[in-house]
This record gives C-alpha cells, structure tokens and sequence, in this order.
C-alpha cells in the first residue's frame, strides 16, 4: 500500500529503507560501527544511501535529502566554490567518498557536494546576517541556537557530551555546530544546550543578530557581498559556454550539472561511441551503465570539436536503485569515474544478461520546464514493472518525498507539453504504443476538478514566533490579502497591521540561489500553485510562502562602493560626470541619493541610494560599466549594527591577499570564512582594504589580521591612514599572517618566517585573540629633485599625477622611460605609491618634484635594491614562475652569483653620496649599499645590524624613535650576512636621515621592497605622525597536547579553555 510506505518514509525521517547484503566493510552511518554478517546485514535508503543496523533503523536523526528542505525553516542558499577535488571528504547528499571525483563546497559552510548532486543540496547553509529591527536585539535577549552540519568532523574529534570518539573516517557521520565547532554523536545531540556561545572565538566574530544586508532581488549573495569567489570566476565561465554549444543525443550520456543561468543540468559525460568501439558491449551493457546514474539526460546536437572535448571533466556518475551501496571508501562502490579512456568491464555473466535484458530504461520529466528544456531524468524499470511501481521510482529519482496516490502518469504527445495518461493495467505497453522512439513520461499531480480548495504552508520568516509554519486553507477566491490576514492571526499577531507585509513565494533552486517573488494583494494564491504543479513538480515541492515586512530590516539606505576609477586631483563634479553622465547615461532613475565619501588617492567612492530596487539596477548597469578600458568593481556592501555588538566582543576585520608569495591565500580565506562571520572577511582583490574599512568604520574597537607580505601590511596601513580619521576607531592594531616571501615585519612580531599550510588556521584565530599591542615606528621618505640635476628623458611622463596602492598584488606597476646615458640606455623605472599620494611642496614650481612615501620596515640604495628590482622585474614577466618562496628565493641566489661574477657595477658609489644622520656628515667608506633599517630584520630574516656591542650605539627597536644606517662591501658580504657570519658596517643611528646623490646615473632604491631606479636627487627621511599599531604575538608557554580539534570549550569548565 503505497499510503502506508509513504507513512513509513516519514517515520523513518524520509528515508526508504530496504534490506540489503554488501559484499565489503561497510558501516553504520547512525552508530559509526561496522554492519556483521553474511547477508543482510543492514539497511540502506534508495534515495540517499543513508545504512544503518537493523536496530539502529528506528533511532536514525539524520533526515534523508528528499525530505530535508521542508525541515528548514529559514533557507539560505549555498554559495559554492570553484570545481576541485577534496581528500577525506563525503559528499553530503549521496553520503559518498569526493576522492577523484569532481566536487564543490560551500564557501561559508562546510557542505560538500558532488558536481553532480548538488543540484539536490538542502538550502540550509549559516544565517550570516539576521539583524530585525523589530525585534529586541540586545545582548541579553538574543540568543543564537547552534547550527549543526552532518559529517566531515576533525580528525580525533570527541563527543561534547559522552567524550567518546563521534568521527569516522569510512562514513560521513557525528555531528558538528559550525559557529562554535562542538562535535557529538547524532544521538547525543539533543543533550546539548540550545544557545550557541561560538567557543572560544567568542571575543572575534560578530554575531549575526548584528549584520544587516540589503534586501535584493534576482541577485546572487556571492557577487554582491564579496564573500564567495572573485567576480569573474574562470572555471564556471568555461563551463557556461561549453554549455551553450554541448553534444548531446543518444550517443552521448548527459549527467546533471548546474548550468549557470537556468539552474538546469547539462553537461557532457563522455562520447558513448568510445565505449561502445572499445568495450563492445550490447544492449545489456548500457542498460547496466544507465542503471549507475540517477541523473541522466538523452538529447541531439552535434558532436564535440576538439577545443570542447578539452573542457569536458571527468564526472562521477551516481548511483541507481538498482546497484550496490557502501559506505565504504572507494569510487567504485556507488559511482564510476569516467574519463576518456573508460576501464574495461568484466563480462556479466548469463544470469545478469537475462536480467538485463528485461529491463527498460524511461526518460522522467517532472514538468513543462523540464521537458522544454530538455533534461529528463532517467529509471530503469523490469518489463514487468507495474504502474505503481514505475510512478514512485519516477519520484524518487526526483526526490520527491510524498504520497505516490497524489501523482499520476502521463506521456508526452507533442512537442509542445501536451500529453495523455498513462494506462494503469499494461503502462509499458501501453507506454511503447503512444512513444516514438524513445520512452518519456510525465509525472503530474493529480487537479480534481472538483476540489476548489487546498492548504499552503507559511512561514513566519523573521516574525516573533515559535511556530515554524502555519498551514492556510486556500480557495480559488482566497486572494494574497486574505492569506496574510489569516497567517497573522494563527500566529497570534493580532496587534500588528496587515498591510505592512506581503506574501512571498520562495523558490529553493540549491545550484544557483532561491529566487523570491512577492505576491500582489490580489493574486490567488491557489492559481499560483497549479501553475507551478505544471511547470515542475519538484520545484513545487520546494516552494514555500514567507510572510515578510514591508520596510527592508537593512534600513532605507544601500551602500554600493564603486572602485577602478581614475585617481588623481579630481572633483566630486568630476567623478559624477563619469558615472552619471558616461554610464548612467543621465538617466535620472540611476542617480544615487548621496555620495557618502570619495577615496581620491584610490579612485573609489561609495554611493548611497535610499531605495533598494533602484540600487540593484545600478548595480547590474555598474558592473557591466568600463571606463578608460578597466572594468568597475562594485560591491554591495553589508551593514554593522554596531549597537547591538557585546561590549567584550573586540571584532576581527581579516583582509587576505590570495595571490601573495605562497599562493596559500586561496585556501586561508575560505578557513576563516568558516571559522567567523564571512562579513569579517574580505578578499583584496575586490577593491583592496577599503570595502571592509568602510563596513567597520563605525566600530569602537576592533582589530585587523593582514594575510599576505609585507606589502600587504603596508597596503592596509597606507589605506587606514586615509581612512582612518573618519572612523570611530582610528587606529586599530594590525596582526599578520604571513604569506610573503620575505615577510620580515612578521618575524619582528613573532608571527613567523610565512605560512607554509601545516598551520592551523584556528591557532592563527587564537593567537590574534591572545597577541599584544605595540607600536610601530613609521618613517616618510622624501625625494626631492632639482631642475638641475634631472636626468634629460627621451620621453615625457607626468609623475606628478597621485597613484594609488595595486588593487591586485602587493607588487605596483612601474611605469618605464629610455633615458639617454654616455654609453647606452637605462630603463629608469619610476617609484610606485606604496603608501602616500605625491605632494608638491609649497612654493616649488612645476620643475622641481618631491614625492613622499611612508617606509614600514626600510629603506635600501644600491646593491640591495638592484638586486630586487632585478627580481621585481623578473615577476612581471613571468609571474606564474613564482608561485612559492622556494622559487623567489632560488631566483635571489641565482641573481647574487651572477651579479658577483660581472664586474664593475655600484663599486664605489658612494663617493657621490653624502650621508647626514641628525644634521651630521658621516664619513662613508668604500660601500656597493647603503640600507636605512626600522626594523631588525631585513630579506627574509638577516640581522643587518648584528648582535649588541659595546660601542657607540644603543639598542635599536622598532618604536624608539630612531633609524638604524649600514652599508653593504659586496655580493660576497651579502651572502655572509644571509649565513649569519657577518653583519653589515654600522654607520649611524638616528632620527632624521639626509642623502644627497651628486652622481649623474640613476641609482636602484627601494622602498619596503618596491624597487625603482631613482634620478639623482635628495632623499630625506624624517619621522611620521603616522605612528601604527601593530600585535605582537605572545611567546608560547608549554601547554598539554590537544587532541580533540574543537573551537568549542564549555564555559564551565575553565580549564579548558586557552
């Protein structure tokens, strides 16, 4: 009785259990112990592969995936990474192992997927930002629950409540709360307190009650928040266009794969032809294959050119009903990876053949959509299969979840939808006589005539309840005014005025996004499910209606931050012209409410609109927009109710640099979008450090973590010194992760020599929040040139135009001039802006240029700058051959020896240099280099300055106030530094440093290791006002081993707490 299985379904949570023998270790998905026996030995669900014990199949908690999206009460869709390949890892849908095969994860949460499966995943991702105004969002009366995800647990991980081991490494099993990061068994979950603390990152993440982000419509939370990948995504671009040109027809096998913009699967599997001409098999062999997949798609077009057959990927194909289930480790147990050589099958034997043969393979749509479209789904059925039996298979390939007797059959009879029901005594031959050549079915819901009622769920959406839904009686008169006003009611909202909400209807598509519609006040609601029921069963199934206020929580106001303007000295009229003229075209429903603040150093600005419909299409026409041939960089960018943040909650800001030394970046970022509130992490690709500067511009107190090299460190501290005196707080400390090359300010901060991976980016977290503050001394460098002593230059440049920080990598573009020497030319490379814009002092006229930079960590003239402005220069040619600091270093050494092996050079130099240090000349002996330190570390590690004498010098710091001058003899002397044999030629120590350079060649200088070849002038460096704070990380203590990796700490136990 299909009544009483449907009943059986949902007490076992959804899951369609049946008997099963496995011929491998297999495990309890519930238990986490081994299945014992001969013969069947457990239980498997046909729809998830969930496998348990016979007495463990009536305490299962996890739900299975045909019915875990109606278990959500607020859905937020996933956003997913680029396609990869994951070790250790199970997919969450088909609870199978992503080794070798291609899969995606969330960049917010821990879900993993199969490319194939996430078409199914459950819309259950971190509520990021819940912020109501309605609601009373003080510290003491919100409470945020634990958000559990399924799986995937750190290795040695613990039950919180019966400190046994809840990890497996055979099956995806246990528990774990992706705010706080307890793990336990899924049994031992409800003994764990509701309210989430978020473990010991506590005092760092700012809790979603205090996050507010826009309300938009047909837009993706990725592109416009920032926080998934970057803004063009090469990967799925790929796949987006080899989409639109794919071989299909029925030599080819189709698996289900989100296409970009319809959410609809095509993809390429392989060329059936290969398979054919190399295994030779019959039709038996196909049936077999079919009977692998549960997502398959049978279409005509032509076959592949050889630029696509490229792009195509090796994608596993899911299981069937039909095949064996394990949940043990290996790809072929389940799935099988095809790629363009497919392994050899074994023969089936005769038995198999006969059974084979009696099957038939039926293309499934589940609606108008689908068969528009184009991509069915197909089942493999026996000859003898009975109606019933070929509808719930139907369902289940859908994973539909409901009573089989609410469905019928129908076949298709044109190419328009039109169709004609199946017969229910004889389907398949009745099935064959009203098909062409291939069998296709349409799964319907069955519309009495004669019932003029239904029910709807509504859910309260973000409404002060503790009702998930209410379930609304609906007619086809019941108008969308009528639903609101019943809702309402049976939730006790009597008090509140019905027209300040509307009814929306929400889509749950889980490979792009939901889509949400509001309802007009008279629309039927009931019209409006019928219309989906024929469209798409599936989709009606995970449609759902939101009662939702009028007034955006977000407020009135949307901050768009727009970036890859012209910089420069321009005017706010300047910049309007551009954007409201050139791209807005004047049109006057596109002028933003206010231009809050202009970064003119940086050419970015953030526009305001008061109306949220108008600033999503000026974000579709902005991003779209170029101008003097660069695309825009838009953002639409959160709101912090900073208000409703606890008082002992010090905020972490993380700004990380993905292409700096290392290239570790990449994966660091998405670590800590796990560990915190992703709104805390911006990648400096989009738009550099200003974006997140804004968004916590009006925090009291928080700190920043700086991923990335040196120049990163210097990037974030140029921009806060901008932006910095507009903000509440001015100076927040800077921690570093370092993943530069040299990375020398992190060494004099105790953060490392560079992250190598091994790390823990917990730890990292855990040590920002233990780490002291301390100053930093910074330092301005001024290059004064004179008429006089500029070097005549073939070509002209105006270098007194502002530049700004590179908006990509830490390394800026110098611009290049031939300039005419005695002997040949040079390539005069001018300065990049590291850190400040240029100034023309007052009274210089327009021959004589000073331009000013702020030095970190310090300054080099000579040999150490040639030596890495060759490097510099080397890395803007091939960047791609320096993807790790073994490959940095190794060119370095490679430049030292071929420099030592040419002679001549920057020999004797400094006969043409003056050196004053606090107003006193100092006499310089024979010297290739002369550097200015800050701090006591200098190219990855080498101590210039050397251990402490008893001498004329005091021990230097970095925020005493003071410069330390050495010199540099030779390529030689500079690989004994390096070795720690030698130390530099200590020349003086003080505050205020002036060069005159009276050579008439350019000379390599380099500023915190931005090199450039600087024309003869005067450098003068004096203190800055500028004065930075920096963490410092604590020396570590002794502490006892922690096996168990868990953010999560009772707050009872003080013991165990860091």
């Amino acid at each position: 009785d299909s009544t009483n299985t449907h009943q059986q379904s949902y007490e076992n949570n959804g899951h369609f259990f049946v008997k099963k023998t496995f011929h491998k270790p297999t495990y309890c998905h519930h238990c986490v112990e081994m299945l014992w026996g001969l013969i069947g030995q457990g239980y498997y669900c046909e729809v998830c592969n969930f496998i348990c014990h016979d007495r463990c199949r009536k305490h299962v908690i996890s739900p299975c995936s045909s019915i875990a999206p109606i278990l959500i009460k607020n859905p937020v869709c996933h956003i997913w990474s680029d396609i990869s390949r994951f070790k250790r890892k199970f997919c969450n849908i088909c609870r199978k192992r992503l080794e070798d095969i291609s899969a995606v994860r969330c960049e917010v949460c821990d879900y993993y997927a199969h490319e194939d499966c996430k078409d199914f995943a459950v819309n259950d991702c971190r509520e990021t930002a819940t912020y109501a105004p309605t609601r009373d969002n003080s510290t003491t009366s919100v409470r945020h629950h634990h958000h559990w995800r399924e799986g995937n647990l750190p290795t040695n991980s613990k039950c919180a409540i019966c400190r046994k081991t809840c990890w497996s490494s055979e099956c995806l099993a246990g528990m774990r709360c992706e705010w706080c990061g307890i793990t336990t068994h899924s049994t031992c979950r409800s003994r764990v307190p509701e309210e989430c603390g978020f473990g010991t990152l506590r005092d760092i993440i700012i809790p979603p009650y205090a996050i507010s982000i826009p309300r938009i419509a047909d837009l993706n939370k990725d592109l416009i928040l920032g926080i998934g990948n970057n803004m063009s995504k090469p990967m799925q671009n790929i796949t987006s266009q080899s989409n639109n040109n794919v071989p299909t027809g029925p030599d080819y096998i189709i698996n289900a794969i989100t296409e970009k913009n319809s959410g609809l699967p095509i993809t390429v599997q392989h060329n059936f032809n290969n398979i054919i001409k190399e295994e030779k098999p019959s039709r038996s062999n196909f049936v077999r294959r079919i009977q692998r997949q549960s997502s398959s798609v049978l279409l005509r077009k032509k076959p592949p050119t050889s630029n696509q057959l490229k792009l195509q990927r090796s994608i596993h194909r899911v299981r069937c009903s039909s095949t064996e289930h394990q949940s043990g480790g290996d790809a072929d147990v389940g799935m099988e990876t095809v790629s363009s050589r497919p392994k050899r099958e074994k023969p089936p034997s005769k038995g198999q053949q006969d059974e084979e043969e009696e099957r038939e393979i039926i293309r499934v749509y589940d609606g108008n959509a689908t068969f528009r479209n184009g991509t069915p789904r197909s089942i493999s059925v026996s000859r003898q299969a009975t109606y019933t039996q070929i509808l719930e298979a139907a369902l289940r390939t859908f994973h539909i979840n409901d009573d089989s007797t609410k469905y019928c059959i129908t076949v298709p009879t044109d190419d328009f939808g039109g169709d004609q029901p199946l017969d229910e005594t004889m389907p398949l031959k009745s099935l064959k006589q009203l098909s062409r050549r291939k069998l296709n079915i349409f799964i319907r819901y069955k519309e009495r005539g004669d019932m003029d009622c239904d029910y709807v769920r509504v859910y309260p959406g973000i409404l002060k309840t503790h009702d998930c839904f209410k379930v609304i009686k609906v007619t086809s008169s019941s108008t969308t005014t009528e639903v609101i006003a019943k809702a309402l009611s049976d939730f006790g909202l009597t008090n509140v005025n019905a027209e300040k909400y509307s009814l929306v209807e929400v889509l749950l598509i889980s490979n792009v996004n939901y889509t949400d519609r509001i309802l007009e006040p008279n629309e039927y609601p009931l019209n409006v499910l019928r219309q989906q029921r024929k469209e798409s069963v599936r989709s009606h199934r995970v449609t759902r209606f939101y009662l939702q206020h009028k007034d955006d929580p977000h407020g009135p106001s949307v901050s768009l931050f727009v970036g890859n303007l012209p910089p420069g000295p321009r005017t706010e009229k300047q910049y309007e012209k551009i954007l409201f003229q050139d791209i807005f075209k004047s049109n006057k429903d596109l002028k933003w409410d206010n231009m809050e603040v202009i970064y003119y150093e940086h050419g970015a600005m953030v526009l305001v609109y008061n109306d949220s419909d108008r600033a999503t299409r000026a974000y579709s026409i902005l991003r779209q927009a170029y101008h003097d041939q660069k695309q825009l960089l838009v953002l639409m960018l959160p709101n912090i109710q900073s208000q409703t943040i606890p008082s002992n909650i010090c905020p972490l800001l993380v700004f990380v640099n993905v292409k700096s030394g290392g290239q570790q970046g990449a994966e660091l970022i998405t670590n800590f979008r796990h560990l915190l509130n992703p709104h805390q992490v911006f990648d400096l690709q989009n738009g550099g450090p200003l974006p997140g500067l804004y968004v916590f511009r009006n925090i009291k107190h928080y700190r920043i973590l700086a991923c990335g090299g040196d120049g990163t460190v210097g990037w974030v501290l140029s921009c806060l010194d901008n932006v910095g005196q507009d903000a509440l707080c001015q100076s927040p400390p800077v921690g570093i992760v370092p993943l530069g090359t040299g990375n020398d300010l992190a060494r004099v901060l105790r953060w490392g020599s560079g992250y190598t991976g091994g790390e823990e980016p917990l730890a990292l977290l855990r040590d920002i929040v233990e780490a002291e503050e301390i100053k930093l001394d910074r330092w301005t460098v001024v290059f004064h040139q004179d008429q006089d002593k500029r070097i005549q230059t073939t070509t002209t440049s105006d270098i007194n135009s502002s530049k700004s920080p590179p908006p990509t990598t830490t390394t800026a573009s110098s611009r290049t001039t031939n300039v005419e020497d005695k002997k040949n030319k040079i390539r005069i490379f001018h300065p990049p802006a590291v850190a400040l814009p240029i100034v023309l002092q007052e009274g210089s006229t327009s021959e004589d240029k000073t331009e000013m930079f702020v030095m970190n960590n310090y300054f080099g003239l000579g040999l150490d700058a040639d030596i890495c402005l060759d490097f510099h220069m080397a890395r803007e040619e091939n960047p791609n051959k320096f993807n790790s600091r073994i490959q940095a270093k190794g060119y370095y050494l490679k430049t030292g020896l071929r420099k030592m092996m040419k002679k001549g050079g920057l020999k004797d130099f400094t006969k043409d240099i003056v050196l004053e240090v606090d107003g006193k000349r100092v006499d310089l002996p024979s010297l290739e280099g002369i550097i200015i330190m800050n701090i006591l570390s200098w190219a990855s590690g080498a101590n210039l300055w050397g251990h402490e004498k008893d001498d004329k010098f005091s021990r230097p710091t970095h925020y005493d106030g003071m410069l330390e001058v050495v010199g540099v003899t030779g390529i030689v002397h500079l690989g004994q530094i390096q070795s720690g044999i030698r130390s530099a030629v200590r020349l003086a120590q003080g505050g205020h440093v002036h060069i005159r350079m009276n050579n008439d060649y350019p000379v390599p200088v380099q500023v915190d290791g931005e090199p450039w070849l600087q024309p003869p002038c005067d450098i003068t460096i004096i203190r800055s006002a500028l004065r930075a704070t920096m963490l410092r990380k604590r020396k570590s203590k002794f502490k006892r081993r922690n096996t168990e990796p868990s953010v999560y700490f009772p707050d009872g136990d003080e013991d165990s707490k860091c």
